[in-house]
C-alpha cells in the first residue's frame, strides 16, 4: 500500500487547511506553549502547582487551527478557564471522594460555562487540575485561579491575538453578532444583504435546529456565498469583466482641472471618471455627486451660476476652493481585473453600492470601465441566449 491509498483510507480531515497551514498550525502550538512556559517560570512564586497548566495544549489546539469558532474567542478562553478553576478549587475543598468531587467539578465547570456564555472545552481539564492535587489545593487555595491558570491564560490570549492576526493571517478576535428577536430579523433581513441568504436566516436557522455548530453565521453566509458563485460560474459560459467593459471612456488624471473634467462628463453623458497616474493606474473615482458636494447653496441661490463659479478655475494666485479632480475625487474606490468573471460584479453592484467599476490589466493599468447597466444587459442577453443551460 502506497502513501496515497493509506491516506484515502483515514477518515475524513476535521480541518480544512493546507499542508502549508497544518504546518504553520503546529509551528505556531509549539511557540505560543513555549513563550507561556517561559512566561511563567519566570513568574512563577509557588512550587505547589505547575508552571503550565496541561489544559493550554488543548487551547492552542483552538487558538491556533479554529482561531474564527466562537469557542475560540477571548471571553470563553479567559472566562472559560477562570471559572473552571474557581469550581475546581472549590470541589476539591469540599468533596473528600475522588470520583464524585470529578463528576462535580466537570460538571459545574460545563454549567457555568454555559451560562455564563462562556464555553470553552479544555475549561473542564482545568477544572481537575485542583483535584489531581489535593495536597497542593490545600495549601495554595484559590490563588490557583491566579497562578498558574490567570497568568497562562493571559499571555495565550496576548499570543492568540499577535499570531493569528500578523503570523497565520486570521482576523481574530471575531466579532460574534447578537442573534436578535425573531420579529427583527424578519424585518431587517432584506436591509442587510439584497441577493442570496442573510446572516439573520442562518441565524434562524441555527436557533431552530437547537444544536451547536462550531461556525460563526457571518463564516457561514460568506461560504455561502461564495458556493453560489461557483455554482454560477459553473452553469454559464465564461463572461468576463473584459467582454463587457467600456472602453471608450476618457479618464482623466490628479492634476486635471475641474472644469475639463466636467465637460467631459457632460459631453459624453456620463456619470463617473475613473482617475489615473502617469502609469494609467487607477488611483480614485469621481462623480457626478463630488462636483455637487462642494457647491454651496443657500435658499432661493442660483444653482447654475454658483456650479459655474466652482468649476471654472480661479484666476487668482490663491483659492480656497478645490482646482483639479485629484482634490474632489473619492479615493474608494473598487478595482477588478479584466479576466474576472461578471459574477463577482454582483455582490459589489447588488450589496455594497458601487454603480460603476474600473477595470484593469494583468499589470493594474486601467482598460476600461464595467457599469451596472452592461451587468444587467449581459445577464439577460446570455439568458435569451440560453446561456443558463450547463455546459
Amino acid at each position: 500500500m502506497n502513501i496515497d491509498q493509506f491516506i484515502r483510507c483515514l477518515p475524513i480531515d476535521p480541518v480544512n487547511l493546507s499542508l502549508k497551514g497544518k504546518a504553520l498550525a503546529v509551528l505556531a502550538c509549539s511557540v505560543a506553549l513555549l513563550i507561556v512556559a517561559l512566561c511563567s517560570q519566570s513568574l512563577h512564586l509557588n512550587i505547589a502547582y505547575p508552571v503550565v497548566v496541561a489544559s493550554m495544549g488543548a487551547s492552542a489546539v483552538i487558538l491556533f487551527i479554529i482561531p474564527t469558532s466562537p469557542l475560540a474567542q477571548p471571553w470563553p478562553l479567559v472566562g472559560g478557564h477562570l471559572v473552571s478553576a474557581i469550581i475546581g478549587v472549590a470541589c476539591a475543598a469540599n468533596f473528600a471522594g475522588t470520583v464524585l468531587s470529578s463528576s462535580c467539578a466537570v460538571g459545574g465547570s460545563v454549567l457555568a460555562m454555559l451560562l455564563l456564555r462562556c464555553l470553552h472545552p479544555p475549561g473542564a481539564a482545568t477544572a481537575l487540575v485542583p483535584l489531581l492535587a489535593r495536597d497542593a489545593a490545600a495549601t495554595l487555595g484559590y490563588g490557583f485561579v491566579l497562578m498558574p491558570v490567570g497568568l497562562n491564560v493571559t499571555i495565550m490570549l496576548i499570543l492568540a491575538i499577535v499570531i493569528n492576526r500578523y503570523v497565520l493571517g486570521y482576523q481574530y478576535p471575531v466579532r460574534q453578532q447578537p442573534i436578535r428577536p425573531k420579529k427583527t430579523q424578519r424585518n431587517t433581513a432584506a436591509e442587510t444583504q439584497l441577493t442570496g441568504i442573510s446572516t439573520q436566516d442562518l441565524e434562524q436557522a441555527l436557533e431552530s435546529r437547537d444544536v451547536f455548530i462550531d461556525i460563526t453565521p457571518g463564516d457561514l453566509s460568506h461560504l455561502l456565498n461564495d458556493a453560489q458563485r461557483n455554482s454560477f460560474k459553473r452553469s454559464r459560459n465564461i463572461i468576463t469583466c473584459g467582454d463587457i467593459m467600456d472602453q471608450a471612456m476618457q479618464p482623466v488624471e490628479f492634476g486635471t482641472e475641474i472644469e475639463a473634467a466636467w465637460q467631459i462628463m457632460y459631453r459624453e453623458k456620463r456619470k463617473a471618471l475613473p482617475v489615473i497616474d502617469k502609469s494609467r493606474r487607477v488611483i480614485g473615482i469621481v462623480t457626478w455627486n463630488d462636483f455637487f458636494k462642494f457647491v454651496n447653496l443657500n435658499a432661493y441661490e442660483n444653482f447654475q451660476d454658483k456650479f459655474r463659479a466652482f468649476i471654472r478655475r480661479t484666476p487668482d494666485i490663491s483659492t480656497d476652493k478645490p482646482e483639479a479632480v485629484g482634490q474632489i475625487m473619492s479615493t474608494c474606490v473598487a478595482v477588478l481585473p479584466a479576466s474576472t468573471h461578471i459574477v463577482e460584479l454582483i455582490p459589489l453592484m447588488s450589496n455594497q453600492g458601487y454603480r460603476q467599476i474600473p477595470i484593469v490589466d494583468h499589470e493594474n493599468r486601467l482598460v476600461g470601465m464595467v457599469h451596472q447597466g452592461h451587468l444587467i444587459a449581459a445577464l439577460y442577453n446570455h439568458a435569451l441566449s440560453g446561456g443558463s443551460k450547463q455546459n
